[in-house]
């Protein structure tokens, strides 16, 4: 059986991140984690969640079958993206 390859987003805190404000504070980031939501719905994602030291950011792991440009161009429509949290 030929293995399937898993695509992993990685986040870092960008210029609109406040240091030092938990990561779920933060400004815009519900609206991050509802974007990533929809992908957990729809099947698409088998884990995901912020690292927890102080530094923020956090990792999304695709489903098995799902593309990397599929999964790069769902990471780009991020909000948290266009706000730069």
């Amino acid at each position: 059986m030929k293995p399937v390859p898993q695509f992993v987003v990685f986040h870092a805190p960008g210029p609109r991140w406040q240091r030092g404000v938990g990561a779920f504070e933060q400004e815009g980031l519900q609206a991050h984690v509802d974007h990533y939501r929809a992908l957990l719905r729809s099947g698409k994602m088998v884990l995901g969640g912020p690292f927890l030291d102080q530094a923020g950011g956090g990792t999304m792991v695709a489903a098995p079958g799902v593309s990397g440009d599929e999964l790069a161009a769902f990471a780009a429509g991020d909000p948290a993206i266009a706000s730069g949290c």
